[in-house]
């Protein structure tokens, strides 16, 4: 479904991602972990199509398709999507004409009719329903003077509405206290399905607790350095990042 091949990636001369190589197929559930600084929002990013980041080698197949060579709107439209840290909030802008509007272009990008005006505010509160979220989320700006927590579950929102295939999450646990975070987590669990995958990047194990992931990947210094199962985020919790090396200081 996504593997990366051997990704490189620089910005402002500065190496990054050093060799990344990660596969996720239909149904599973991975989770990247390290420290700050470990090049886990740049993979994110470079995922999404940041236009800063510097492709120096390596491949990213997404359906079979090399998705470094899109546009960031060409990857969404694939199934593609990416939850970043910090929601970036667009005073101004009505959360529902926002949702509809990129609901339309998924639509039209699959060669569909966009739904109408009604048949769109019915089909988003049958998502804000699965979700139990209120009603006056749709009133709202988008993530304008929203808290972190409503933040995040907006943009569960969001990918409930796109239904994409494939999602990444760039540190959903961050800012949120505990029932925020099970709120989120619970909303997040309601849109897998055995068809879809998701990447989970996370500095703790706490939100592991609540989406169990059945593969768990360490990355330090750009490079992943250690994989295994759910069981590796606990002894990361005990150890913390210390008794990891980067591979290339492995013996």
């Amino acid at each position: 479904m996504l593997k990366i091949k051997n990704l490189h990636v620089s910005i402002d001369g500065i190496v990054i991602l050093k060799g990344i190589d990660l596969e996720i197929n239909k149904g599973e559930i991975h989770a990247i972990m390290g420290p700050n600084g470990a090049g886990k929002s740049t993979l994110a990013r470079v995922l999404a199509g940041d236009p800063a980041y510097e492709i120096l080698s390596g491949e990213v197949i997404y359906e079979g398709k090399n998705i470094l060579e899109l546009d960031p709107e060409e990857r969404a439209h694939l199934g593609l999507f990416i939850g970043f840290q910090y929601p970036v909030e667009i005073p101004g802008i009505n959360n529902v004409k926002f949702l509809h509007a990129a609901h339309s272009a998924k639509r039209k990008a699959l060669g569909e009719e966009p739904l109408s005006d009604e048949k769109f505010l019915s089909y988003l509160k049958e998502k804000l329903e699965a979700l139990e979220m209120k009603e006056d989320f749709l009133d709202r700006n988008l993530n304008e003077g929203f808290s972190g927590g409503e933040k995040k579950r907006n943009e569960i929102l969001q990918m409930a509405v796109l239904e994409p295939m494939m999602a990444i999450l760039d540190e959903t646990d961050s800012g949120l206290d505990i029932d925020a975070m099970r709120i989120v987590a619970c909303g997040v669990k309601r849109l897998l399905t055995p068809e879809k995958g998701l990447l989970l990047i996370t500095h703790y194990q706490r939100l592991l607790d609540y989406i169990r992931p059945q593969f768990v990947h360490i990355m330090m210094d750009g490079q992943i350095v250690k994989q295994g199962g759910a069981e590796l985020a606990h002894v990361l919790e005990e150890k913390g990042y210390d008794w990891l090396v980067p591979k290339e200081e492995l013996v």
